[in-house]
């Protein structure tokens, strides 16, 4: 009888240590899946970060660049000549001024002149 408590006592020590054992791997499995995932969004934060800086810095270039005339105008010009298929460039002046206004048009209409 003593040997059969003996046993009973060493096998429910066993299952409670084979329970705190599994829920400590649990535990620990769920802190390392969220570390994981914790440090796939700190990657790509920085990739972001990477990113915009590098733009801000392409973005500033682009800035000083235009604020200088010397910069801009070459640029402007080059904008300018862009033609695309099936394209023209086509310069247009100023249109002479029209001698009367649209409203003197139709009053001399209604007085016969």
């Amino acid at each position: 009888m003593r040997r059969t408590a003996r046993l009973a006592g060493g096998i429910g020590l066993l299952c409670v240590c084979v329970c705190v054992l599994g829920v400590v791997v649990m535990q620990f499995t769920g802190i390392v899946a969220k570390n994981v995932a914790v440090a796939r969004e700190v990657a790509a934060s920085r990739a972001d970060i990477r990113a915009l800086r590098e733009r801000e810095r392409r973005q500033l270039q682009a800035i000083r660049r235009l604020s200088d005339p010397q910069g801009a105008i070459p640029e402007i010009h080059e904008r300018l000549r862009l033609v695309g298929a099936h394209e023209e460039i086509i310069y247009v002046r100023g249109l002479p001024a029209p001698t009367a206004p649209p409203d003197d048009w139709a009053q001399d209409g209604e007085d016969g002149h």
